[in-house]
């Protein structure tokens, strides 16, 4: 997961929605913090197409690393933090 441009763009991603009102413009019916940003908030930041944007989420969400949120007709995404902090501890112990 961490060695090619695809990686890059998913470890931008978590990076971005660490702090998603610095990244992302408001959202119309979200807050950015507590509710996350949208697949198209995310290719439009990424300069790729929603489908694309949508498969980078769509890995992060299985892997436990984000989570959703279903507002009206649109999906949210937003950091897992404790996820990630397992994750972390796992590769610091050298898994």
């Amino acid at each position: 997961m961490l060695r090619n441009a695809a990686s890059a763009s998913r470890l931008e991603i978590l990076d971005w929605l660490k702090d998603p009102a610095a990244h992302f413009p408001p959202q119309r019916h979200a807050d950015l913090a507590e509710d996350g940003v949208t697949v198209r908030a995310v290719a439009a930041k990424l300069g790729v197409s929603r489908k694309v944007a949508g498969t980078h989420l769509g890995l992060l969400t299985r892997l436990g690393l984000l989570r959703t949120k279903r507002i009206r007709h649109r999906v949210y995404y937003r950091r897992d933090e404790i996820r990630i902090a397992e994750v972390a501890r796992m590769f610091e112990k050298g898994w």
